[in-house]
This record gives C-alpha cells, structure tokens and sequence, in this order.
C-alpha cells in the first residue's frame, strides 16, 4: 500500500515510467525560467568517486561544469531532493543551474521551454558519457 501512496501537494510529485523508472512530473504549469525546484548538495573529491561509482549512487550523482577561474572548485556532486530523479532527454525542458553561497553549493532546476501540468520534466546528463553502455536512455 505505502508504494501506491503519491504526494500531489508540491508543483512536482513522482511517479514510474515505462523504461525508465522514476520519473518527475509537473504538477503545475512551468514558464520558460521559472524555478521548478532547488536543493542542497555535498560535493566530493576524487577518491570518495571511485568509491561511489561502486555503489548505486553512481546513477544519481551530478557533474557540474568547472570554471577555471574558480580555485578548489569540485565538478561532482550528490544532488539532495527530487532533481536527483529527473531523467534524461537529449530535448530537455529544464537545465541544472548551481550556485555557491555560504551555505554550501545549491543545485536548481530552471524551465527551458514551458511545461504542462502533467508534463515531465526532463534535463540534459552532464556525465551522459560516463554511462556504461548496458545503459540505455529511453525518450
């Protein structure tokens, strides 16, 4: 029973998806910029990587564009909330936008295009490469 139970009181909620298993959904109307959802994370290094990618946290972990004017800056990070299940698409209608304040690094999901109620809300994997190829993204 507890599996059936879905939270429709946010403008997002989750439900399955035919091949591609968790999925984010509008629950109300999205315009181009809008925020859909912003979270915490914990970025990490080089050696707590390799331990993850031996886990199945390798699957949710996010890699964020390094900017090289920026020192000691981390690429990686686990994303906490529901942007850690948003799924793929090579025509997504949101884009990952981060940001570092003095509470640590946020991770936000920004509308590219408008987005229905109903919708699904997809973004572009940074690491799509680092996949293994058993892997295969549906649209």
């Amino acid at each position: 029973m507890t599996g059936a139970i879905g939270d429709r009181r946010g403008p997002v909620y989750v439900r399955n998806v035919p091949q591609k298993g968790r999925g984010v959904f509008a629950d109300a109307p999205f315009k181009v910029g809008d925020l859909i959802e912003r979270s915490p994370t914990w970025g990490f290094n080089a050696s707590e990587e390799r331990l993850l990618e031996r886990t199945g946290l390798f699957e949710y972990y996010f890699v964020r564009p390094v900017h090289k004017s920026i020192e000691n800056q981390r690429s990686k990070y686990v994303v906490f909330g529901l942007i850690s299940i948003v799924n793929h698409s090579s025509n997504p209608n949101s884009q990952i936008v981060w940001t570092d304040e003095d509470t640590g690094t946020w991770a936000s999901i920004v509308a590219l295009k408008d987005i229905e109620a109903g919708e699904e809300i997809t973004h572009r994997y940074a690491n799509i490469n680092d996949y293994p190829m058993v892997i295969n993204f549906v649209e």
